[in-house]
């Protein structure tokens, strides 16, 4: 059986170890960061409508922040989002393709001149507040989870993989790229990912990643689980 490195943090990282298994994979979790609340903005202005592109924004956010907002028009990037976006309280969502910029686009268009509150994390692409305000659209971003990286040492790493190789890693992350590729040229580590094969779920990611571990990479056609698993076919 095929075995897959999930390096997504929790609670996603357990979900996708189970689709894995689902699709005949054997899945060795590895979360290479967490994430973690950061303390509610008191000082925010609620805008004319509320964008999230990540479901861990929403998850993170404080109650009374998202009683501030839940009555105004959510835009969420895709559907995992939108769902987390229902359960937090948002009556009204708004469900985006799954892409960032078709979502600053659309909001764009629905809202120039408007102001919007951008829930996010603190580590995030630049690009949708960006691409939003260039269009006229005041962006104010409620910064509510940071990511953190999660130190592993040889031991514990060779302990989860039982002394068995990795056939493929699955990268969500740009951080989670980076810390993927300095524990493949860890001296004790390299034995055990010397064949595995990357699959990003964006270029930005795959980027992040780089040649230097001398690892070729594979990237979803979207920036979705569905389309990032399907890259999976591809192993022997």
């Amino acid at each position: 059986m095929l075995r897959v490195l999930v390096t997504r943090p929790e609670p996603g990282a357990s979900r996708t170890a189970r689709r894995l298994q689902e699709r005949g994979f054997q899945p060795v979790v590895l979360p290479l960061t967490e994430t973690v609340a950061l303390p509610a903005d008191a000082g925010f202005v609620t805008g004319d409508a509320v964008a999230v592109t990540s479901a861990n924004a929403v998850r993170h956010t404080a109650n009374e922040v998202i009683a501030a907002l839940a009555a105004l028009p959510c835009h969420a990037v895709g559907a995992r989002t939108a769902e987390a976006a229902r359960k937090m309280g948002f009556s009204s969502v708004i469900e985006g393709s799954g892409d960032a910029e078709a979502l600053a686009d659309a909001i764009a268009a629905a809202l120039p001149g408007k102001a919007i509150t951008y829930l996010c994390g603190r580590v995030r692409f630049p690009m949708f507040e960006q691409r939003l305000e260039a269009a006229g659209v005041r962006v104010r971003a409620v910064e509510t989870y940071d990511t953190l990286p999660v130190p592993y040492s040889d031991e514990t790493i060779l302990a989860l993989l039982s002394g068995q190789s990795v056939d493929a890693v699955l990268l969500y992350s740009a951080k989670a790229a980076v810390a993927m590729q300095a524990l493949s040229k860890r001296p004790a580590l390299q034995e055990a990912f010397e064949k595995i094969q990357a699959f990003a779920l964006s270029a930005r990611i795959a980027a992040a990643f780089g040649d230097g571990a001398g690892k070729t990479i594979r990237i979803a056609a979207r920036p979705d689980e569905e389309a990032l698993l399907a890259l999976l076919r591809v192993l022997p």
